[in-house]
């Protein structure tokens, strides 16, 4: 099953999240078939802590993937900023 879904990078203390379309057989930070978006928890101000491209959520969804419940949640709020 296809899943998108957050794979963690970035240092220790300083957590940065790629949402990925994958296999959901990988693991969380491995192999993935596409990068959609990008989460940072930690961003400052003026920086840009949530951005995903919506479009490709679309078509993937309309494929079939499945989002887990993290990032249905970010997908959830990411809407709401494009709404508002």
């Amino acid at each position: 099953m296809v899943v998108i879904r957050l794979a963690r990078s970035g240092a220790k203390k300083r957590p940065f999240y790629n949402m990925v379309v994958t296999d959901s057989r990988n693991r969380r930070d491995g192999r993935f078939v596409e990068r959609i978006g990008f989460y940072n928890p930690v961003a400052s101000e003026s920086e840009k802590g949530l951005v995903i491209n919506a479009e490709r959520l679309a078509y993937w969804q309309s494929h079939g993937a499945q989002l887990s419940p993290t990032a249905a949640r970010l997908a959830k709020q990411a809407a709401g900023k494009i709404a508002a």
